[in-house]
């Protein structure tokens, strides 16, 4: 349980994280729940503040292993105190950064389950047209997959960010950075069927006129949950047998860009990476066929040699 010392000190890191870093909303909450857990076992242990050094932060780290938190987790966690001890050596509230050589964990790159055009063709004739939300549904996978959008971008899409003329839709992703993405001929015309047809009849709720994607039901914008729950279910009835969420579309659009010839620049420009390494990732899920092109035509995999 913090002490009113530290409840006031995660107000001020609050305040810094909202105005310094523009971080979204999931982002913020996350980092100050982190901040929390290290202040939970500094009190436990006895430590103020002023006083934790890096060894208190290694058994700290230790025993976020111990419980069993996934590499991932704790990679987010330690960069969430990092930032933390930063904010507090800015605010000459320590003399030194005791984080400042604290390592994260390794972890080896991860590739993602990717989907076939097949298998997006087959959860797409999943959708019941029938229903209200059908056209809504079309709509959003096929948006996810002919932009490469992560979900809360999806959920976040407002009518005036569409520029269906010019093929462009205005996405505003992480850090509140917006990006111009093209549209496919397929998504444009599922999301103005969708806007013509069932968006037109929802009772939408005062205040939320300009998002995109509604729920039918309550009139506001869909939530990022609503949409894993529908592709959830789009799978199962499609017979995937993959580990597929939202972000898989994501994946999928990147990896047959790849596939197709794309430039890798312009694969990071599209999903809004900040750092070209996040896209090269996906250069390994191609390996396989870039193998069988060196194969074919290197000059020293002919049989004349």
């Amino acid at each position: 349980m913090e002490t009113k010392e530290q409840n006031q000190l995660l107000q001020k890191y609050r305040q810094y994280l909202l105005l310094e870093k523009s971080l979204s909303p999931n982002t913020l909450e996350a980092y100050l729940s982190d901040v929390s857990k290290l202040l939970s076992f500094l009190n436990d242990e006895g430590i103020a503040i002023q006083q934790v050094t890096l060894d208190n932060l290694h058994t700290f780290a230790a025993g976020l292993r111990d419980l069993g938190i996934a590499p991932r987790s704790q990679i987010r966690i330690i960069s969430g105190i990092k930032s933390f001890f930063k904010f507090l050596l800015i605010d000459e509230y320590i003399p030194t950064d005791p984080s400042e050589f604290l390592e994260s964990p390794k972890i080896g790159r991860h590739l993602p389950d990717v989907l076939t055009v097949e298998e997006i063709d087959r959860i797409v004739k999943c959708i019941d047209m029938s229903q209200p939300e059908g056209h809504r549904n079309k709509a959003m996978i096929e948006t996810m997959y002919s932009c490469g959008l992560r979900v809360s971008e999806l959920c976040g899409l407002k009518m005036n960010d569409l520029y269906m003329e010019e093929g462009f839709l205005r996405v505003t992703g992480k850090g509140s950075k917006q990006r111009l993405v093209p549209m496919s001929p397929t998504a444009i015309k599922e999301i103005t069927t969708y806007i013509d047809g069932t968006r037109n009849h929802i009772d939408i709720k005062p205040g939320f006129e300009s998002f995109l994607f509604l729920s039918i039901r309550r009139g506001k914008p869909i939530s990022r949950v609503m949409v894993f729950d529908i592709v959830k279910k789009l799978v199962q009835e499609a017979d995937i047998n993959k580990s597929v969420s939202p972000h898989t579309f994501r994946h999928s659009f990147a990896t047959h860009l790849l596939e197709g010839g794309a430039n890798l620049r312009a694969i990071q420009c599209m999903l809004g990476h900040e750092k070209i390494a996040t896209t090269e990732i996906y250069t390994h899920i191609d390996r396989n066929r870039l193998r069988e092109e060196i194969e074919l035509h290197h000059p020293r995999n002919s049989k004349n040699w």
